[in-house]
């Protein structure tokens, strides 16, 4: 099982490593909250453990939620009952204060991956002739294989896991990039680049449609109709 650790101070992330993977886990770290937003875009570990005294670190947890929901174990200097609160509001699933007992902070570890390993997630998602594998990061469409960035990807995924609902151009941003943007053109851009690989006329896109005044959404039915029906029903 994968941990990402997001924890600025360079000893404690360090040390943290070491235990986890000692215990057996595969371990991801990061510095600061930019690096944590990108390596988790590529690598969607099973659990973040997310040191918050860092600025926007409860705007980061609650970021990770519009995702695969990865379990989060929240660290913090702050202890009153007000800050434990705030933090599992924010979507955490364990909350710690620092200074750490190291054999409490794997048993914490311990207790949440085994959650996560009763209630594991598919690796893929199947919809159709369309197939996203999670792990790999690979896009199989009408059993070809689609070269996407990273960011094509991620905004792909999105747009699938939304189920037909239209996203605005300011949703895909805060659900899609790793990074704070405030240009919803760029999407604009990377909408275009992803019909490229995946429309058959871009010009006139069928998967991915534009809703005018409101942003784009995944044309799910026609997927399903795309389908053969004999793969469809498995006669």
């Amino acid at each position: 099982m994968e941990i990402q650790i997001v924890e600025s101070n360079p000893h404690l992330r360090s040390l943290l490593g070491w235990h986890l993977q000692q215990a057996g886990y595969r371990i991801f770290q990061s510095a600061d909250l930019a690096q944590g937003r990108e390596m988790f875009l590529v690598r969607q570990p099973a659990l973040v453990v997310l040191d918050t005294e860092t600025a926007g670190g409860l705007e980061f947890c609650t970021w990770l939620q519009s995702y695969s929901s990865p379990l989060v174990l929240m660290l913090s200097n702050r202890s009153t009952e007000a800050d434990i609160v705030q933090g599992l509001r924010a979507g955490a699933d364990d909350y710690l204060t620092k200074p750490l007992g190291m054999q409490e902070f794997l048993a914490r570890v311990d207790a949440l991956t085994r959650r996560q390993r009763l209630t594991m997630p598919p690796s893929r998602l199947q919809l159709g002739d369309l197939c996203i594998d999670l792990v790999q990061r690979r896009v199989n469409w009408k059993r070809t294989l689609i070269d996407l960035t990273p960011q094509e990807f991620s905004l792909l995924y999105v747009l699938v896991q939304a189920g037909g609902r239209t996203l605005s151009r300011l949703e895909l941003l805060h659900r899609a990039w790793p990074d704070t943007i405030d240009n919803p053109r760029t999407v604009d851009t990377h909408i275009l680049s992803l019909r490229k690989k995946v429309e058959l006329e871009p010009r006139r896109p069928h998967l991915i449609q534009t809703v005018r005044n409101a942003g784009y959404r995944m044309n799910i039915e026609f997927i399903e109709a795309a389908t053969p029906a004999v793969r469809r029903t498995g006669t």
